[in-house]
This record gives C-alpha cells, structure tokens and sequence, in this order.
C-alpha cells in the first residue's frame, strides 16, 4: 500500500459540507472511528501523536461551536473532506480569512486547522493568524500562553 504524504493530500481533491447538516452527519463519521486522527493548526508546532478519543471529541465540539459563532450563515461550506462517507482528511477554513481557497487564485488560502489520519507536516502560514485564534489553540490543547 501506498503511503500518500500529507502536503500531497493537503492538495487533493476534496468535496465540501455545503449545509450544516452535512457537517453533522461528517462529525458523526469521524466521532464512530476516533482512532488515529491528528489535529493540526497553521503556524503551530504539529502533534507527534494522534488525539485520544477525548480529545478528539473536544476538538471537534469546540472547532464546531466557533465555526457556528463566527460563520454566520444559513450554509457551511468551510470545511473540506476528502471523502464524505470515509473521511481521512479534513480542511477547515477561518471563517475570517476564508479568501480563495478553491486554488483558483495565485495564492490560495491554506486552512486553518486540519484534521487528518495521516501525521501532519508544518502548515505554510501564508497570513497573520489573529491573536485570539493561537490563544483558541492553546487552551483547546492545554499549552502555556506565550
């Protein structure tokens, strides 16, 4: 079996939760097989290891509730899966950095964090990351304030 590295699925193909409940019914997916999924954030350091079930759950309940807040739209579609019924690997966009992130610009939007089976490599941090989504970050994950 091939292993695909993750800046080469980072820029694969991937199909969009378009509505909320399309992003439900992806959280559930990934909540049913909690094992092995990486979370991961532009400009921080990536985790060595994988999130516990517990952690995973947290992150998802607190990457979904700001996304919620800040994303004030009848719609998602900021949240990228490479497969809907069998998800490995998920973008997730800021909702106030949102920009091009279909590649059809010169410089397309990274995302912001990234959710993924496969052990994440650095994200390229393109933009400035506000203040307030690095101290997000680190009190999700318990890290000390800088």
């Amino acid at each position: 079996m091939t292993t695909v590295a993750f800046s080469q699925q980072l820029d694969g193909n991937f199909v969009g939760m378009l509505d909320w409940p399309q992003l439900d019914a992806l959280w559930l997916r990934v909540r049913a097989e909690p094992q092995g999924w990486y979370a991961s954030q532009s400009g921080e350091a990536v985790p060595t290891i994988p999130l516990s079930a517990d952690g995973l759950n947290h992150f998802i309940d607190e990457v979904d509730a700001l996304l919620r807040r800040e994303h004030k739209k009848n719609f998602c579609g900021i949240v990228y899966a490479d497969k809907r019924a069998q998800p490995g690997f998920i973008k997730i966009y800021d909702p106030h950095n949102m920009g091009s992130f279909c590649s059809c610009s010169s410089t397309p939007v990274q995302p912001l964090w990234v959710l993924s089976r496969i052990k994440p490599e650095p994200l390229e941090d393109t933009t400035l990351l506000p203040g307030a989504r690095a101290s997000w970050w680190r009190r999700l994950f318990g890290s000390p304030e800088n």
